[in-house]
């Protein structure tokens, strides 16, 4: 064998390595999801409150109370996370929203939130219509390939 043939076989192996171990990190990662996610349906519950303000803050600046804030991962706490502050009942308090419902909370208004301990898992709106989400302004890549699509006849015109 070549030099050549055994550098690529010596990376070959230890891609082969990387890959086996990300898939047994993957299930295991995936198995502690779905743990989480009966726990936090197993503790829901519907509570009727007022939206104050939403926003994507750093964990330490978020609020929280500390024990919370020591709890989370050295690394989770560097990012920003989708906090609410809400009045339920006589209390204003910070609560963590899932990613996927953080743009469809509505602001100043009263809504059915379900909620496991800090965690917002759905919002319903209680008065008032249902206002549209703000529309994202598109990247000028984004409208040049859009435009190009239409020219080529790939995407009806609008």
């Amino acid at each position: 064998m070549t030099t050549g043939q055994i550098v690529l076989l010596v990376i070959l192996i230890v891609l082969i390595a990387v890959v086996v171990a990300l898939y047994f990190f993957g299930k295991k990662a995936q198995k502690k999801q779905a743990e989480q996610q009966e726990m936090l349906n197993a503790n829901k519950q519907t509570v009727s409150m007022l939206i104050i303000d939403k926003k994507r803050m750093k964990i330490k600046d978020s609020g929280l109370p500390q024990m919370v804030i020591d709890q989370t991962p050295k690394m989770m706490r560097g990012s920003k996370m989708p906090i609410i502050k809400a009045k339920i009942g006589p209390q204003i308090m910070s609560l963590v929203c899932d990613e996927k419902i953080f743009d469809s909370v509505p602001v100043k208004k009263e809504v059915k939130a379900v909620v496991s301990g800090i965690y917002v898992l759905d919002v319903k709106g209680l008065h008032g219509k249902k206002e549209a989400a703000p529309v994202k302004k598109k990247s000028k890549f984004a409208q040049l390939v859009e435009k190009a699509q239409e020219k080529a006849g790939a995407k009806p015109i609008k």
